[in-house]
């Protein structure tokens, strides 16, 4: 409904640098100061840090199935943003709501493999993505890594990283700051979600045929995560249905925006260049999609009750999702073999009519 009043795509780029640079920042300092570690806990972010990086390895594989091309924009957008989760924005509220505090202090535990990862591992994978497509072969590997270090160093998120892991190890949280800090980033952090959200829906400009490989998309990464869980679960002979729900709500959270603050400055950094490595537009278009399609799917296994605490019921929705997911390749597949089959009948057709 704001569209209209955002006309210039140079406001979109303040409303952008707004959260980056100011709410994203603050919002990652305040949750690192909140962290409270306790050592029955630590297993979690590990084994949030696993689904990333098994995502990111799986996803690979199954984006040509879709239509996407291997090493193009589109191909990388992906490849960086689905492995990601934002459990703050799309699963925190409803775990509070159905499973109890108790569990979202579990999940925040575990959100911080998923932090690892979507704030320095992808950070790492998208700027050497960039220096391998652009940078002087002749400038050597030892350039680029004083490149990537010095944009790492200099970036005001990565910046309050490393302040609030140093506040941490001296043991100073938020409420030893001054009051007029605090309060700052406080309020700083309390316009992450409405601008994030609007952001979104000023920016996306979703067409038909992306709207259903993004959808599809989506729905392989649900299936994948189902699955992974289901495995998990048999593996290890896991039979509290409250943890299940834990772990499904967890994993089927939304895509971080994380990874688009990697994607957004790569593409500043390539402004004067004519190949990028990213898709903006197709990384906005995931995250508008991702937010829906994740709470529906949230709260589809949290209203369950004891559904998926059996692991056939965890197995069965993954095989639906990926099904789903790859119902539009298996009908352009098999519309692309009746018209082959069609053709060739209307030749042999022809050609015993010439014979005659």
């Amino acid at each position: 409904m704001l569209k209209v009043k955002f006309t210039s795509h140079d406001e979109l780029i303040g409303l952008k640098k707004i959260i980056l640079n100011l709410a994203l920042p603050a919002t990652i300092f305040i949750a690192l100061l909140g962290i409270q570690v306790q050592l029955n806990l630590l297993l979690l972010p590990l084994l949030a840090l696993a689904l990333n990086l098994l995502l990111f390895l799986v996803i690979p594989f199954l984006l040509p199935l879709l239509g996407i091309v291997k090493n193009t924009p589109e191909f990388r957008t992906a490849r960086v943003l689905v492995p990601s989760l934002a459990p703050g924005l799309s699963c925190f509220p409803f775990i509070v709501e159905f499973l109890g505090s108790s569990y979202l202090a579990k999940a925040a535990m575990a959100d911080l493999g998923n932090k690892v990862f979507v704030l320095i591992v992808l950070y790492l994978i998208a700027m050497q993505w960039h220096y391998t497509r652009h940078q002087v072969r002749s400038d050597g590997r030892k350039s680029k890594i004083i490149a990537l270090l010095k944009t790492l160093v200099t970036e005001p998120v990565n910046l309050f990283i490393g302040l609030a892991l140093l506040l941490l190890l001296l043991g100073i949280n938020m409420e030893a700051l001054p009051f007029f800090i605090s309060e700052a980033l406080t309020k700083l952090s309390l316009m992450m979600t409405p601008l994030v959200l609007l952001f979104i829906g000023l920016a996306v400009r979703i067409k038909r045929k992306q709207f259903y490989q993004i959808f599809s998309l989506l729905c392989i990464r649900a299936g994948v995560v189902f699955l992974v869980i289901g495995v998990f679960v048999v593996t290890t002979s896991l039979q509290m249905p409250k943890e299940i729900l834990l772990l499904l709500a967890f994993g089927l959270s939304a895509c971080s925006f994380w990874p688009y603050a990697h994607i957004s400055l790569v593409d500043s950094l390539e402004m004067e260049k004519k190949s990028k490595t990213f898709d903006n537009g197709y990384a906005i278009n995931i995250l508008a999609l991702s937010f829906p399609l994740s709470t529906l799917l949230i709260l589809g296994v949290l209203n369950s009750g004891t559904l998926f605490s059996s692991s056939i019921n965890i197995f069965f929705a993954g095989f639906v999702l990926l099904g789903i997911g790859t119902l539009q390749s298996l009908f352009k597949f098999f519309s692309k073999k009746s018209m082959a089959i069609r053709f060739s009948k209307t030749g042999l057709d022809s050609a015993s009519t010439e014979r005659i």
